[in-house]
């Protein structure tokens, strides 16, 4: 495998710690697998567990182990037991800091999810970043929202794939309908990470896995570990899928307008592929995903009604502090981005 493959797929390096804790993984984990310090976990003190750099840095240490891994580090210390102890402690007040933020959901017949998942949406009063990115935002500020996006997109429907082996029956086809198109039907040219890639090329960006890992705050890493809790877990299966469906049902006119945007400021259809494909794509399985992927599992789970519920929920109002960062940041004249010092640009081949 060549040098540039490995930048384009992974594994990417480990990044710069942010606290004591992801401090300690990370010294740990250059080493062959052992027994982590003592009382580790006691080491985390977080006033918002879904905002802190710390917490949030070792869940996405922790979680990618079951993806793509990092470079130089044994596989072994994905089942490390120490390590798996030190993950849960984080998860425990990330979950409970995601339930307070969500609040009380309304109770729900399983026939009524559906029509339930659909109020949530409309009722979803976050600042609108897609109207900011299509109407006003500069092309730094585009580049910026990329950046962003791209610890998500480059590796796009893998982290609600987890769901495939935990369903059966309408459920499981109706996952497995959405995600044949998320990857391209298995044309690689097609696959919306690679669509992604080819925007990130467009806006002169770094397109290597996880390449921006280090610039991005704690809220995004949120939006990803929020996913990889609820995909990791069987008992959160139902969250899992109320949060996919939560992403198809608000992405077809975001998407419209992040496209529009891009026209806006100059760019060509390569780059405006990925957000144009998705205005179309998402509008059809925004139906398959309130109904026979949500619906279909109730029908068959009548129990795991609400935890679709708060699965939505819960991507919802993480995206909302995700888009009220970036907005807050920009009215201030500022970066969304943290202040640190990047490694040297490596140049990816980006196909036209």
């Amino acid at each position: 495998m060549s040098d540039s493959v490995d930048r384009r797929y992974g594994p990417a390096p480990l990044p710069q710690p942010r606290g004591p804790v992801s401090t300690a993984v990370i010294e740990a984990l250059v080493r062959p697998p052992q027994e982590l310090p003592a009382g580790l976990s006691a080491e985390f003190d977080p006033a918002d567990p879904v905002v802190d750099e710390d917490l949030q840095l070792t869940l996405f240490l922790c979680y990618e182990l079951h993806y793509r891994g990092w470079q130089g580090v044994d596989e072994d210390w994905e089942w490390q037991p120490s390590l798996l102890a030190l993950r849960s402690a984080a998860e425990r007040p990330f979950e409970a800091a995601l339930r307070r933020l969500v609040g009380p959901l309304p109770a729900v017949l399983p026939g009524g999810v559906p029509r339930a998942l659909a109020d949530l949406v409309a009722a979803a009063d976050g600042p609108s970043l897609a109207a900011a990115l299509q109407r006003r935002a500069t092309l730094a500020q585009f580049r910026e929202f990329v950046t962003h996006r791209s610890i998500y997109h480059l590796r796009e429907a893998d982290p609600h794939s987890w769901g495939l082996p935990r369903l059966a029956g309408p459920a499981k086809a109706a996952l497995v309908e959405i995600q044949m198109d998320e990857y391209g039907n298995g044309r690689l040219d097609r696959m919306h990470a690679e669509l992604f890639r080819r925007t990130l090329g467009r806006l002169d960006l770094d397109s290597g896995y996880a390449a921006y890992l280090d610039r991005v705050p704690a809220v995004t890493l949120a939006t990803n570990n929020l996913i990889s809790l609820f995909g990791l877990h069987r008992r959160l299966r139902g969250a899992l899928l109320g949060h996919l469906a939560a992403f198809e049902m608000t992405s077809s006119l975001p998407n419209r307008r992040y496209g529009n945007g891009l026209r806006r400021l100059g760019l060509d259809e390569t780059a405006t592929r990925f957000y144009d494909e998705h205005v179309e794509a998402d509008a059809v399985h925004e139906q398959i995903a309130a109904h026979d992927l949500c619906g279909g599992l109730v029908r068959t789970e009548p129990g795991l009604a609400a935890d679709v519920l708060f699965g939505a929920a819960a991507a919802l109002a993480v995206d909302r502090l995700f888009a009220g960062h970036l907005l807050d940041s920009w009215a201030a004249g500022g970066s969304s981005l943290r202040a640190v010092a990047e490694p040297a640009r490596v140049a990816v081949a980006v196909a036209a």
